[in-house]
């Protein structure tokens, strides 16, 4: 719109403006922001270069620019306890399953790791229950609690311990495991480790530091109970004998006041004896 103002100048000055302000404005805003600047300036040079007084170039309607705010990304929405559940279960299942990569996506999406499944196991619990290996692994990197037990009073750390998975269990050990746990029956990792006959598990936990005397609910420990529950093959000669070394008491009773030797001489179980003889 030509200003009104522009009426009063002389007829070739009115000509030109009026040229300059009938141009199409089918620019982008930017050029037309700028364009109009231009066109401010030479409007009121103009006005100057007449004489005309202040309150004459305030009569002068400029075109308005509106700059467009910044668009902001939208804040990201909390998850439901549905969706929650969901991927919490995602990532037991794959713990489960021995699907590390699964794991880990699960873990970055934000899955609770400390969430409980079936028998209120974590999901590293699960994977160690199934000696996932690399699922466990994984968990463990991610922060897992190594010490959380299930409703049957197992840890990571502890049923490792128990079943001889000793790549978890280093893990395990390498990540706060606590040496004074115990399971269920109230003994240490190394107590079933020695009864089960995991010689290497019974060497890691030694050497990480757990007591070969702790007595547990049926009021044996390590070496009575590689001696009353093993067989008294070659595994559980070396298996004595790495626990005497580790510093076992062989002179601790049992519950019926029964020494390990004795023990080991009812069963018939002489090359024990023999190693008994020697601590």
């Amino acid at each position: 719109r030509i200003p009104r103002a522009s009426t009063g100048f002389p007829p070739a000055q009115r000509t030109r403006i009026r040229r300059w302000y009938t141009i199409p404005m089918t620019f982008p805003v930017s050029s037309r922001a700028r364009t109009v600047g231009v066109l401010a300036g030479l409007g009121v040079a103009a006005l100057l270069m007449s004489g005309c007084t202040a309150s004459t170039i305030e009569a002068v309607a400029l075109p308005t620019v509106t700059a467009t705010p910044p668009q902001t990304a939208p804040a990201p929405s909390q998850r439901t306890e549905a969706e929650m559940t969901a991927l919490n279960s995602r990532l037991f299942d794959a713990a489960s399953a021995g699907d590390a990569d699964a794991v880990r996506t699960a873990i970055a999406e934000g899955a609770d790791l400390e969430a409980r499944g079936a028998g209120g196991m974590t999901a590293l619990i699960a994977a160690t229950k199934g000696n996932r290996i690399d699922a466990a692994l994984a968990l463990i990197d991610a922060g897992a609690d190594v010490n959380a037990k299930d409703d049957i009073v197992d840890s990571a750390y502890l049923y490792a311990g128990a079943r001889g998975h000793d790549e978890i269990l280093k893990a395990t050990l390498a990540h706060g495991a606590d040496l004074r746990s115990t399971n269920r029956y109230g003994g240490t990792a190394l107590i079933p480790a020695s009864e089960r006959g995991h010689l290497s598990t019974v060497k890691i936990l030694l050497a990480a530091g757990v007591d070969p005397n702790h007595v547990n609910n049926l009021n044996w420990t390590a070496l009575h109970e590689a001696i009353v529950l093993g067989d008294g093959s070659q595994t559980y000669v070396d298996i004595v004998r790495t626990l005497i070394a580790g510093g076992a008491d062989v002179a601790i009773r049992d519950g019926d006041g029964v020494l390990p030797r004795e023990l080991a001489v009812a069963r018939g179980y002489r090359d024990i004896v023999a190693a008994i003889d020697k601590a």
